[in-house]
Formats: structure tokens, sequence, C-alpha cells
């Protein structure tokens, strides 16, 4: 009797003994796959996996991540002469292995010899070609599906939505959605991203109720979806109470804040709210440096932008591309040309996202010899531009008056570098020719490219129709503006600028009434600078600022003086026919007048003076700070909506090509 129970005793000890040895055998597989070690990995533990085949898939998953092909060739000969090919979880570890390599062509042969396929083997197809971009064949595989569960629909939205076939994936979702499948996190982040790139506020708010249904509002995930599609579709407020009622704010869920701040033109906002993610302890990251640094370019505001540079080398961010190329269009941007190049020459990675970044940045400062340089520089260094490289290099030839520079590279961009020009890279070239009052040539351009012609490229057209006076011209083109839309005012000033320039009086008039009755109300000028780290805006006939009455006084002592030296106000740019002297006080106090008066009184003498402004800089406004420039010995740096202007010693950087 005793001996009887002896045995089975002793039989479930060994049992146990060996699963116990085969567990911890199974651990030091998994950690040495982990680490890379393949070869070793099976050498130690072969026993292991010819005992348990589904034990391959650590070597496979190791394999991916070692990006190693040919281990995972072995692994496949082994897998088919062990007899495991009919195992569909180790088939499927290989199929994965091979879509997860790139191998598409091989993942598909051996998807097609599988001898037994489930949803993961349709799965895992569907995501190799995702991922390379086919989403077409990507759909043939999904039709094909005789069955499917939620990772197959995620698949399948998830990719489209990556790609921005966003109202496809908006329309699968509802198909999905009406067939049963219930959406989890994932399937609702990728849906709520589509709708974010739509910038379908209606939608977005019906999948938030979804959200609701499911209890899945307070997901990470969904809720950083959800106050990214918020801000994006231009609800910055519904975005923010999202982020707000989060349990958890992490330095992701404040960087989708600050990112719809700055997108939403909340720059100061982004700009305090990363201050005080600073003081809360809070580890700023590339994200949030590119918001940030994106935001000091608006404003222009380099002190709070150089802050934020120690903080970029102090975290280590400065070797991060989109870093790099934020603080070179940052310092670029706010007149500090010599840094911008400064931190170009002294980037560690040949991206050609920098290079791009710098040849603007000259492009923009109106210097287009260097980025013309610049670019054969690159070239010879074998990095090959894209489309914002040409287009970078196009704008710089255009606000330099280099036309057949410019015409030259855009022949070159598809004989060359086979990149095909875009609608930007035609409104370029419109520029190029209109600047150089090749007006019929131009618009002979806009009317046989290939690509639909939008608002935008026809009122490049209409300026230079004001810069050359072209009246008849201009009215013609600000139909075909108005056409596509009626709403836009920078149009009817343009127009009624060109009128006015012709003392057509009648015309400026209707232009005038034509405005009111459509109720399109022109944009005010506003021009700022920073001083002391405080930014001080200067709108004509806006008595809001503390020394408004002190500017005024010392304007009008100021350009009684420019009259002196031999300045004359251009009255034929002011648009009403109006009294001779309302004219000119109306010249006078345009706002980059009010500014320089303003930082005259407020800064040392010889210090640089940088204004900003949201508008072109109007012809008599360039004259004055001309006159300015040169009388009060002082270097005026004046960025308007399109370019810099560069004032010292009477001259300006343009060349008065603008």
């Amino acid at each position: 009797m005793g001996q009887s129970c002896v045995r089975p005793l002793r039989f479930l000890h060994l049992r146990s003994a060996n699963t116990r040895r085969f567990s911890a055998a199974a651990t030091e597989l998994s950690i040495l796959c982990s680490q890379g070690y393949v070869k070793e990995a099976f050498n130690k533990f072969s026993f292991l996996i010819w005992d348990n085949p589904s034990h391959f898939s650590y070597l496979l998953q190791a394999c991916i991540q070692e990006k190693s092909f040919s281990l995972t060739k072995q692994l496949h000969s082994l897998v088919i002469t062990s007899g495991c090919f009919r195992d569909k979880f180790v088939s499927n570890h290989l199929l994965n292995a091979y879509s997860k390599l790139g191998q598409l062509d091989t993942a598909v042969s051996l998807f097609d010899k599988l001898p037994k396929r489930n949803v993961m083997s349709f799965n895992i197809l569907i995501g190799g070609y995702v991922q390379i971009g086919d989403l077409d064949t990507a759909s043939k595989v999904f039709d094909e599906m005789g069955e499917r569960n939620l990772a197959s629909w995620n698949a399948m939205i998830t990719g489209l939505t990556q790609f921005e076939f966003n109202e496809r994936a908006l329309s699968l979702f509802s198909q999905m959605y009406g067939l049963g499948y219930l959406p989890d996190a994932f399937t609702l982040g990728s849906v709520l991203r589509g709708c974010a790139g739509l910038k379908d506020l209606n939608k977005g708010r019906q999948v938030h109720g979804c959200g609701l249904k499911l209890g899945l509002e307070g997901d990470f995930v969904v809720a950083s979806s959800l106050a990214h599609m918020y801000m994006r579709s231009g609800s910055l407020r519904e975005g923010e109470i999202v982020i707000m009622s989060m349990p958890d704010q992490t330095m992701a869920a404040w960087n989708t804040l600050m990112a719809g701040r700055a997108q939403n033109g909340c720059f100061e906002g982004a700009l305090e709210l990363y201050n005080l993610v600073k003081i809360a302890g809070f580890r700023p990251d590339k994200i949030t440096f590119v918001s940030v640094i994106s935001s000091c370019s608006e404003l222009a505001t380099i002190g709070q932008g150089q802050q934020i540079h120690s903080d970029v080398i102090k975290t280590g961010a400065i070797s991060v591309v989109a870093v790099v190329s934020s603080l070179i269009s940052m310092y670029s941007k706010c007149g500090c040309l010599d840094e911008a190049k400064k931190i170009f020459e002294e980037r560690e990675e040949a991206d050609i996202v920098l290079w791009s970044a710098m040849i603007s940045a000259y492009g923009f400062h109106g210097m287009g010899k260097n980025a013309v340089e610049l670019f054969h520089r690159m070239d010879q260094e074998g990095l090959a531009p894209n489309h914002i490289t040409l287009l970078s290099l196009l704008y710089a030839c255009s606000h330099s008056g280099m036309k057949d520079e410019g015409l030259e590279f855009f022949n070159l961009m598809v004989q060359k570098y086979n990149v095909e020009p875009q609608l930007v890279h035609y409104t370029c070239v419109v520029d190029l020719l209109g600047r150089a009052g090749c007006l019929q040539e131009a618009e002979a351009l806009i009317r046989s490219m290939p690509v639909k012609p939008d608002g935008v490229i026809w009122k490049t057209l209409l300026s230079a129709c004001k810069i050359h006076k072209n009246a008849d011209m201009a009215r013609s083109i600000a139909e075909e503006v108005l056409r596509i839309d009626p709403e836009d005012s920078a149009s009817y000033v343009l127009l009624a600028n060109v009128q006015a320039s012709a003392k057509r009086w009648k015309s400026v008039s209707e232009v005038r009434k034509s405005m009111k009755d459509r109720g399109v109300k022109k944009e005010p000028g506003i021009s700022w600078l920073e001083l002391k780290n405080q930014v001080h805006h200067f709108i004509i006939g806006d008595k809001s600022h503390p020394q408004s009455d002190e500017v005024d006084v010392y304007l009008k002592e100021l350009i009684a003086q420019l009259k002196l030296e031999g300045y004359v106000p251009d009255i034929g740019s002011v648009l009403h026919d109006m009294e001779l002297e309302e004219k000119e006080y109306n010249l006078v106090h345009h706002s980059e007048k009010l500014a320089i008066a303003f930082a005259l009184m407020n800064t040392p003498e010889g210090f640089p003076i940088r204004i900003m402004k949201n508008l072109r800089i109007c012809g008599d406004c360039h004259m004055a700070i001309k006159y300015i420039s040169q009388m009060k010995k002082r270097e005026i740096i004046v960025r308007d909506s399109s370019r810099f202007h560069h004032f010292k010693d009477g001259c300006c950087s343009c060349g008065d090509y603008w």
C-alpha cells in the first residue's frame, strides 16, 4: 500500500521539476533573443524548441529586432525541415518576420503556400502592404477575407489615415460600426486622426460621442487624439478641455496642447504653456521644441528663442534634425541670418531638411546668389533636392530678381531631379515672371499649367500688376481671384491700389462699394517688436499702447526732419480720394512707422531695430525707413509678410525689388 503511493508522488515531483526546468529555459531563451543573441539562443536551447516549436516565435521576433533577413531565411529552413511549417502559430510568425523586414514578395509567396491560414495570416499580409503604402492591394486582401476581427479593421483604417486617405478611413469605420464591430481605443485614435486631417469638426464630435458611449474617453490614446482633432479643426477651447480633464497630464499631452495653440495662431499661449510646464518639472522633448521654436519664429521674439535654444542644448536635442531646422528658421525669421548660418554649419547631419531650411533663409532675406551657391554645394555633396528644396530655391530667385536662373532651375526639376512641379512651384515661377514685368507670360503659364489654379497664384499675378501699374490687366486678374474666393480682402485692396495709382477714383469707389456690399473688411496692418522680453503691438488709429501719445508727437517731428532731408510722402499709394492733408496723416501713421518711432525713443543710439509686420510694406514706408536709417545711423530690419528688408545707410537689402 505504502509503495504504491510513493510512485505517483515521485512521478508528480519529477514532472513538476521538468516543468520548472523548461519554464526557466524558456525565460532565458526569451532574454537572449531580446538581446539579439539569436544563434546563441538556438544552440543552447534547441532541445526546448524541438520539444515545443512555438518557441521559434522568440527567434523570429529577434530577427525583426536585429533586421536580419539572412537569419530569418536560416530559421525558415529549420522550420520546414523540422515539419513545423504546418503549425499556424509558427508559420504566422515567419510570415510576420518577412513582412516587417520589407521582404513582401517573399511574404506573399509564403502566404500562398500556407497549408492553414487564419485571420492573423491575412492581417499580417494587410499590414505588410500598408507598410509599403500599397493600400489598393491591402484593400483587395481585406475584401477577400472570409472572416475578420477588430485587428483587420484597425489595420486598414490606420493605413488609410497614415497615408491621408481620410475620407476612405471614415467610410470604412462607418461600415465596421454598422456591422456590429465595437471599436477599441486604437480604432478611435486612428479615426480621430482622420477627422483631424479633414479638419471635420462635426464628424470628430460624432466619434467623440462614440468614445463616451464605450467608456473610452479616459484612454490616453483616445484623449490625445481627441485633443489633437479639436485643435487641428480650429476648436482650441474644446481641445484644451479634453487635455485638462485627463487624469494624468503627461509631457505628450502638454505637447499636444502646445502644438494646438501654435497651429491656431496662439503663439504667445504656446510659449506661456512651455514656461509653466518647465516650472511643473516636466522635461521638454523634441516635439515640444519644434512647437515653441516655431512660435518664436512667428512672433519674432529673439530673446525667448535664445532661451529655448539654450534649453535645447541642455537636453541634448541639438542633434535632432527637426529641432535644428526649426532653430535655423527661427533665427532667420527673427532677422539673425548669421546665427542661422552658424547653426547650419555646425550641424551634425547632412540632412536635406537642413539644407532646405538654410536655402529658404537666404531666400527670405533676398540673398538669392547665396541660396544658389548653397544649392550647388549641396548638389556637389550628392544630396538630391526634394520639392521643398526646389521651392525654396525658386522663391530665393524670385525675391532677388534672378529670372533666368529661376527658370533654369524650374526646367531642371523634372529633367534632372525627377521632381514633378506642384502648384506652389508654378506660383513661384509666376511671381518670378511677374516681378520681372513679364505679365502676359505669367498669365499664359497659369492658363496652360497641368494643375488647377487657386486664388493664391492669381493673387500673385495681381500683385505683379500692382508693381507694374497695369490697371487694365489687374481688373481681369482680380475677377479670377474673386471667382475662387469672393471674401479675400487682400485682392480687393490690391485692385484698389492699382486703380488708385492710375488715379481711377471711380474704379476705386466701385471696389470699395463691392467690399462693403459683401461685408469684406480690409485686414488691418499690425507691426510689433520685442523689447526687454515684452512684445509691443502697433495698429493705425489704435491708442491702447501706453506711449501712443508720445509716439505720435515724436513721429510728427521725425517726418518733419525727413522732409528736410528730401523725403516726399507717396500719397499716390493711399486708396481714398481724400484731402491731401488727410492722405499724408494716414501715411505717417502706418503701423511700421509707429513701431520704429517707439523703438527710436526706447533703445540706445546705434542699437539695431527689428520690426515685424503682418502685411507687405508699402512703397512710402519703404522710402521713409531708408531715410530714417541714414539720418539716425541705425540698422532697421523689417520682416513683412513676404520677406526681410535690411535698411542701412539709406539703402535696403532688397534693392527696391519687392
